[in-house]
């Protein structure tokens, strides 16, 4: 059976463009509050891509995707903050070594 392909509307891809998302664009996307996002950037663990000031700053559609893995296992198992941004980073940098693979 093939796999039925997936269509994505327009204006998210447009919002999943590099520095595309602000503060309330990557919590409402994340499904997170703007504090939680403010909290976990001084943590160190989301960065804005640019911007100075929390009402400049612009995140890339990867940011998203890492808000919502952090968000997600810091829900699901309770987990502190650098834990689940820990766990986060082991999970980008296994993609990124299964792609690698592929390549070869």
């Amino acid at each position: 059976m093939a796999p039925t392909p997936i269509t994505i509307p327009a204006e998210l891809v447009e919002l999943l463009d590099d520095d595309a998302l602000s503060l309330h664009e990557l919590a409402r996307g994340s499904r997170v509050t703007t504090e939680w996002v403010l909290t976990h950037v001084e943590a160190g663990v989301l960065q804005p891509q640019r911007g100075q000031a929390a009402t400049e700053w612009r995140f890339t559609g990867a940011a998203l995707v890492r808000a919502r893995r952090i968000a997600q296992l810091e829900h699901i198992y309770d987990a502190d903050p650098q834990l689940a941004a820990l766990a986060t980073d082991l999970m980008e940098e296994v993609a990124r070594l299964r792609r690698r693979l592929q390549e070869i």
